[in-house]
């Protein structure tokens, strides 16, 4: 039996999750993909804590990569001009869970990510109902 999706990353979940993106991406508008942004940043995190919780190191270190990565991304996308005193709050904002994040990825408590996840979701979900 042939296995198509191991052409592209030899992973076929990975692949699904790849065109799975890229679909979502694709005609998206910047707000719609700031929140994009936001639903992959706490997947990560939640992920971080299932890996924490599971003793799984391969997809911790995985997934903190992603996580930070997404808050980087978030951060640098501010515009600072427009944005005033909210740009510069969300970048304070987006580094302190960054810092948490990666202080957080020495240890072995799924705590501090799911908090971290939490607090995204609450900006995430006030970034929705702006966007609409």
């Amino acid at each position: 039996m042939p296995r198509y999706a191991t052409v592209f990353s030899g992973d076929p979940a990975a692949t699904y999750r790849s065109v799975d993106l890229a679909s979502r991406t694709g005609g998206a508008n910047p707000q719609q993909l700031v929140g994009l942004l936001y639903e992959e940043a706490v997947a990560a995190l939640r992920s971080v804590a299932w890996a924490v919780e599971n003793r799984d190191y391969k997809l911790k270190g995985e997934r903190v990569t992603r996580a930070t990565a997404i808050l980087f991304a978030l951060e640098s996308g501010l515009d600072f001009d427009r944005g005033g005193d909210v740009s510069h709050t969300l970048a304070r904002f987006y580094r302190g869970i960054r810092e948490a994040v990666v202080e957080a990825s020495i240890g072995s408590d799924p705590a501090p990510f799911l908090a971290a996840a939490d607090s995204l979701t609450e900006i995430a979900e006030a970034w929705s109902s702006v966007a609409k």
